[in-house]
């Protein structure tokens, strides 16, 4: 009787801590669910931070803020100098697609000129502080050349190539005057790219932006005058303005991409310091064109 009765208190006993267990892990999910907003209408934050060197990661995070039915609109924060022109420009072409079924606010944080201001033409508004650093609107071609150096040293290169501009850019020789006309016409073509942008997106006459599409940098202020962003105001101002623009009354906010570790942190900001200083040089094409 005794042993039946310790089976009992033990059963029971045992039976009580599964219980508050389970108790325990409900309350929890609760409260998980309270913090996270759960069940409530989001705003996505897409930021777009350091240099737009290849866009999948990019791309794979407006997918999901597109296919998301929690998420009602988007706040695109862009912390930028300017990046590679095919990534920029992808970037660009799915933030269009995704504005046809979610209001979309750009962002400007404090500096997202050349191609962080060809991705921002992706929002229905674009907002920066007084202070931002845009603009910076043209394209560069940046190539070395260490024939000399080789030479010094003792090392010579030889190349055979299928055809006369196979090679160009070598590090080996300098540009002939024909690669340098040839290169010189595809910046060209990359430059009236970008300007035809800013004038279909922004509504300016395309005469009129390559006034300002010399490479010259514009502060915020100057950037609203000009007609390339649409008013002042800071991340907070967007999100509000995307509540407005989805009727939201509250709304719980989504970041993406997922937060990366301090190694990559630190990369990224040691190159984006790296750019500010050189005046925000942008894109790039194969060897380095920068818009």
């Amino acid at each position: 009787m005794k042993r039946a009765w310790l089976i009992y208190g033990l059963s029971f006993i045992g039976g009580l801590v599964v219980f508050l267990i389970i108790l325990s892990f409900l309350f929890s999910f609760l409260l998980l669910f309270k913090e996270r907003g759960w069940g409530k209408p989001k705003i996505g934050i897409l930021e777009i931070r350091g240099l737009i060197l290849d866009s999948q990661e990019y791309l794979l995070c407006i997918k999901e803020l597109a296919e998301r039915k929690d998420i009602k609109g988007v706040v695109v924060r862009i912390e930028s100098p300017g990046g590679s022109v095919g990534a920029v420009q992808e970037i660009l072409e799915e933030l269009k697609n995704l504005r046809k079924i979610k209001p979309i606010v750009v962002s400007m944080g404090s500096v997202a000129a050349s191609g962080g201001l060809y991705v921002a033409l992706g929002g229905n508004k674009i907002l920066a502080s007084p202070g931002t650093i845009t603009g910076s609107i043209g394209v560069l071609i940046e190539l070395t050349n260490i024939e000399k150096l080789l030479k010094k040293i003792g090392i010579e290169s030889e190349t055979i190539k299928s055809g006369p501009y196979k090679d160009t850019g070598s590090i080996y020789r300098p540009l002939t005057s024909e690669e340098k006309k040839y290169l010189q016409e595809k910046v060209n073509k990359v430059y009236e790219q970008f300007v035809k942008a800013i004038s279909e997106e922004r509504k300016i006459p395309i005469e009129k932006v390559k006034e300002f599409a010399d490479g010259r940098f514009l502060t915020g202020e100057e950037a609203v005058s000009l007609g390339l962003i649409d008013s002042l105001g800071n991340f907070w101002t967007a999100v509000e303005m995307v509540k407005s623009m989805a009727n939201l009354k509250e709304a719980t906010l989504v970041f993406l991409p997922k937060k990366k570790g301090i190694l990559e942190k630190f990369l990224e900001n040691k190159a984006s310091i790296w750019y500010e200083l050189f005046l925000f040089r942008p894109f790039y094409l194969p060897a380095k064109v920068y818009e």
